[in-house]
């Protein structure tokens, strides 16, 4: 399915170049899984399953697998099973070099995880590397097309530094190949002071993954890093994702867990918080 998608999204970004505008797609909601890190180590199945009952569509790995590091057919089978499927991973550029592509593409491949993001590398916010990491993210994307997927990079903080006149970020998506997903992080981009809805419709069609994820300046006070709850206009992010971006997922993500809440009992807060602010855009 979601190799048509992945072609609407071609179609899109073209469009969108020649447009400056592109039709609303809805995309579908995802989490990452490093949300709910420790919880997936102590009961892999039973947190997936918690997870599909919050009514999420995906789940983007993080390098666990449970039972099933030896057998991604057997995970994407079971992941089936409750109502969910791979909306991609994080991985690192290790896995994605010369001596292990092979055997990434094939497990990958097998999941149904075609989104194959780097989720931090030091080199990206680094005047002396980020060179470097435009040309493994341009490499990675060639060696990995002919296998049907995609590699792409997601931003924290760092990312958007000033750096030439605009920012790491800006760098990296201006000297990447289009095939590249630029997978903002819209938390991160909040807690940087960037507007995130801008950076979506700054690069048409190559936020194919959105990280939605409360993020909290320095400083503020009498928020909560719960979607809704948070400082961030998540209904103009949401609006770009769907007009521009390109978005298939929508990934939430916690890292900041607030009140004693359990990771769990925090992501189904701010999922039901972005899903209230959908239903009223």
């Amino acid at each position: 399915m979601h190799g048509f998608k992945r072609f609407l999204a071609y179609c899109l970004l073209t469009a969108t170049a020649l447009t400056g505008t592109a039709n609303a797609a809805e995309p579908e909601l995802s989490v990452q899984l490093w949300s709910v890190k420790d919880d997936l180590t102590e009961d892999f199945k039973g947190t997936l399953e918690a997870l599909a009952d919050m009514g999420f569509d995906g789940v983007e790995f993080a390098g666990n697998f449970g039972p099933y590091a030896d057998d991604p057919a057997g995970l994407k089978e079971y992941l089936a099973s409750i109502g969910l499927e791979a909306s991609g991973a994080h991985l690192g550029f290790d896995q994605l070099a010369d001596d292990k592509l092979y055997q990434t593409a094939a497990f990958y491949l097998a999941l149904g995880a075609e989104y194959l993001v780097v989720p931090w590398d030091d080199r990206a916010f680094s005047a002396d590397g980020v060179e470097a990491v435009v040309a493994d993210l341009n490499a990675a994307a060639s060696k990995l097309a002919p296998y049907g997927l995609m590699t792409g990079y997601h931003n924290h903080a760092q990312e958007l530094a000033p750096y030439q006149g605009t920012t790491y970020w800006d760098y990296i998506a201006a000297n990447t190949d289009d095939r590249v997903i630029m997978q903002l992080d819209a938390g991160w981009a909040t807690v940087a002071g960037k507007d995130a809805a801008v950076y979506i419709r700054k690069y048409p069609g190559r936020t194919l993954a959105t990280h939605i994820k409360a993020g909290l300046p320095e400083g503020t006070t009498g928020k909560k890093t719960i979607l809704g709850q948070d400082v961030a206009d998540w209904a103009a992010v949401v609006t770009a994702a769907r007009e521009v971006g390109g978005t298939e997922w929508l990934v939430v993500e916690q890292e900041e867990y607030p009140e004693g809440m359990s990771p769990l009992e925090s992501v189904e807060a701010s999922v039901n918080g972005l899903r209230e602010i959908m239903a009223n855009m």
